[in-house]
């Protein structure tokens, strides 16, 4: 009986099982008929492959990073340089003497060799995120596009 006291608590479900009494009921073999699912081929062979989130998190932020400096940055920056900057009756917001229009040029300044900032970083940054997100998405719930067939 001491030492059941002074032993490390063992547990059932959420009840721990201190007692000799519990312990006894836990241990005996029940006297009812119990019910089982007879085991059948599909049940052994099931499998179940589960992605990593932080893995799948992590690359395609990488990826996302990877594509936004070496593949699209050119691009995007052509772009962005041929829409300039808005206008207010030709002249630009702060030619016009909105002096809160002027761009903060620290922000934007980075020892990249080609300038690829922190707002390049947030941006493509959180487009991986949501391509890893919709991953995990859609595969936890069962969907499987058929994108080749």
């Amino acid at each position: 009986m001491a030492s059941t006291l002074f032993s490390a608590p063992t547990f059932q479900g959420l009840r721990p099982l201190n007692k000799p009494t519990d312990a006894a009921l836990f241990l005996s073999k029940p006297t009812s008929a119990t019910f089982r699912r007879p085991i059948t081929a599909t049940n052994r062979l099931t499998i179940k492959s589960e992605l990593n989130p932080s893995l799948v998190i992590s690359l395609s932020t990488g990826l996302s990073l990877f594509l936004g400096r070496f593949v699209f940055f050119k691009f995007q920056r052509e772009n962005v340089a041929k829409q300039g900057l808005p206008e207010q009756n030709g002249i630009s917001h702060f030619e016009a003497g909105d002096v809160r229009a002027k761009e903060y040029v620290s922000l934007l300044k980075s020892n990249d060799p080609i300038g690829f900032n922190i707002v390049d970083v947030l941006g493509w940054g959180s487009i991986g995120h949501i391509v890893a997100y919709y991953i995990l998405a859609t595969s936890s719930n069962g969907y499987d596009p058929s994108f080749f067939g």
